[in-house]
């Protein structure tokens, strides 16, 4: 089971993220979220990921080709675009600048749930709104699970994840608020605690070798 822990503000969260397991942290550059870093943060961040854990930049309010030039500039594995904002010129504007994109979206606004609809490599679905730690009604996935590498977000925690693995059937899961003691705040045992959870439940499909070095 891929992890993904977002959100994260400080060295020692990405330290707490991946000495637990985590295959991938994202660090957030928005003016709407409370996990958004200013700029002049963010590079002393990625540099600190080590290597084998995926770096994946995170916005929702960038113009999607500004965003690539900073994830390729500041040296990011991979970058998110999240929210309705960005459709299928958007990312073909950020795949000529940094090719490896994800895109984050939620099945209320409508989306093709195919992985690769856009050009992306990782499919994120969350609840509506983003990072407000809301869970949704995955009976929706039934009539639109998507197939390949596509993450579950939105309301997860230690206590659920496992089961809303179960019912999901993700090839990973992504986590934020949950792991929270205060927005934006990690709790690194709930970071712990949430990754041992994630990763002890019953895969939906066999985990393939590019579950941690993502190539």
């Amino acid at each position: 089971m891929f992890v993904k822990v977002c959100g994260l503000a400080t060295t020692a969260d990405i330290d707490a993220a991946a000495e637990a397991g985590a295959d991938a942290i994202g660090l957030v550059i928005s003016g709407t979220s409370v996990r958004g870093l200013g700029r002049d943060r963010v590079p002393g961040l990625v540099a600190h990921v080590p290597d084998g854990v995926v770096s994946v930049l995170v916005v929702n309010d960038t113009p999607a080709a500004e965003a690539a030039r900073i994830a390729a500039d500041l040296g990011f594995d991979a970058l998110q675009l999240h929210g309705r904002a960005y459709g299928r010129a958007e990312f073909e504007a950020a795949a000529g600048i940094l090719p490896r994109l994800w895109r984050a979206t939620a099945l209320a606004d409508g989306p093709d749930t195919r992985v690769g609809a856009l050009g992306e490599e990782v499919l994120l679905l969350d609840s509506p709104k983003a990072g407000s730690g809301s869970r949704w009604d995955l009976s929706l996935l039934d009539a639109a699970r998507p197939e390949g590498h596509w993450l579950l977000a939105g309301g997860l925690a230690p206590a659920n994840v496992a089961e809303a693995i179960a019912t999901a059937c993700p090839w990973g899961v992504d986590v934020s608020s949950g792991v929270e003691s205060a927005p934006g705040v990690k709790d690194h045992d709930l970071v712990r605690a949430f990754v041992a959870a994630a990763k002890s439940a019953a895969p939906a499909q066999p985990r393939d070798a590019s579950a941690r070095q993502y190539g």
